[in-house]
């Protein structure tokens, strides 16, 4: 049975950082890209970051140079380290296991691109 679980989230305020986890388990966790996503009220998911099963990291345009995607395979674990946190950041976040190919495109739209979502963590920037 495969779970994703999320946490790490909280209230910051803008400029500040935050690190989110997502533990997993039921399954090879190193053999699947990996994806955070967002949702905010009133809007659609959007991609966040992708990491492929080989570790190559991808990321939306609003976030590079900001995130920072990881894994540790030891730990079955995934990261997002968010720096500079800006008030459009605020949202759900959630962990999901990608399907392949899609891993990078999953950023463009999720849908029918996910195989798994964690529950979320609730990210909130104050302006």
């Amino acid at each position: 049975q495969v779970q994703l679980v999320e946490s790490g989230g909280g209230s910051v305020q803008a400029g500040g950082s935050l690190r989110l986890s997502c533990a997993a388990s039921g399954y090879t966790f190193s053999s699947y890209c990996m994806g955070w996503f967002r949702q905010a009220p009133g809007k659609e998911r959007e991609g966040v970051a992708s990491i492929d099963s080989d570790g190559s990291p991808s990321y939306a345009d609003s976030v590079k140079g900001r995130f920072t995607i990881s894994k540790d395979n030891a730990k079955n674990t995934l990261y997002l380290q968010m720096n500079s946190l800006k008030f459009e950041d605020t949202a759900m976040y959630y962990c999901a296991r990608v399907r392949a190919p899609w891993c990078r495109r999953s950023l463009e739209s999720p849908l029918g691109r996910v195989s798994y979502w964690g529950q979320g963590t609730q990210v909130t920037v104050s302006s």
